[in-house]
């Protein structure tokens, strides 16, 4: 997530350092946890350069443990992306993500308690996997795929061409995280139907009885990442994300909106959950 973070600022992030507390130390779970930790170092080019560990046994109970961490980054001035020059007609390009990834899990844990489900049973929108471990599949890191097309995708960062912002969908879905790089006065309008929802929304929808609405600024709903390229730029920086290993689509476009319209709408969203 943290790394997710740097790259829409068009950071290459270089170190991170991470917390583990826990109230007894259990080295074979702590061992297991920094594997992971460490994986997503690779997968974004940074290095784990140290951290914390902490027993605590007066504020953890037994089998429990606390996570946190922070990544640092650079990026040179003249690449900011900042979305200043994002502009109507813009093509919003949606970049699929891996599942719930790491926001709404309070809601999540809340409806797997009120529908008596363990993290052992069988997820009911994947079988085949344990419910514990579909809920958590891994968040995808995007850091080489979108550093790549912010800098290959027609032009520099920030500027006429190529990619001029980027978003991650996290907490407050995508109506909540896209305004944050669209200037006033613009919105974006998105199709409902341009990209594929992982079946585990489906489920969390129908489950929870959730309006559409509440979903979109709940989840990511199947984008983790949203690009805006410049309409000459957008075929380039949609082939630079798929030789990276993206799944990317167009899912809609800026227009000009009144800022106190909702900044972004779902064209048939509803109709959508209905389906």
């Amino acid at each position: 997530m943290c790394v997710n973070d740097l790259v829409v600022s068009g950071a290459e992030p270089l170190f991170f350092l991470d917390y583990f507390g826990a109230g007894k130390l259990e080295p074979e779970v702590a061992a297991e946890v920094v594997a992971g930790i460490a994986e997503g170092c690779r997968q974004a080019g940074c290095g784990l350069i140290g951290g914390e560990t902490a027993e605590l046994p007066g504020l953890y109970a037994g089998g429990d443990y606390d996570l946190a961490g922070f990544a640092v980054g650079a990026v040179e001035r003249g690449r900011l992306l900042t979305g200043e020059s994002v502009a109507p007609g813009d093509v919003v390009l949606g970049l699929a993500s891996d599942g719930i990834h790491a926001n709404g899990f309070s809601l999540v844990r809340m409806l797997c308690a009120e529908a008596g489900l363990g993290w052992s049973d069988p997820a009911p929108f994947d079988p085949s996997r344990p419910l514990g471990d579909a809920l958590l599949t891994p968040t995808r890191i995007y850091v080489r795929s979108c550093l790549a097309a912010a800098r290959d995708a027609g032009g520099d960062a920030g500027g006429s061409g190529g990619v001029k912002a980027l978003a991650h969908i996290t907490g407050g879905g995508l109506t909540g995280n896209i305004p944050r790089v669209v200037p006033p006065g613009l919105g974006v309008d998105l199709d409902g139907g341009a990209w594929a929802v992982p079946p585990v929304f489906g489920w969390l929808r129908e489950t929870g009885r959730l309006d559409p609405a509440e979903i979109a600024r709940t989840f990511n709903c199947g984008l983790g990442m949203i690009a805006i390229a410049a309409p000459d730029a957008a075929a380039g920086a949609e082939a630079v994300l798929h030789s990276h290993g993206e799944t990317a689509m167009r899912v809609g476009t800026v227009v000009a909106r009144d800022p106190a319209a909702p900044a972004v709408r779902i064209a048939g969203w509803d109709d959508r959950w209905r389906a």
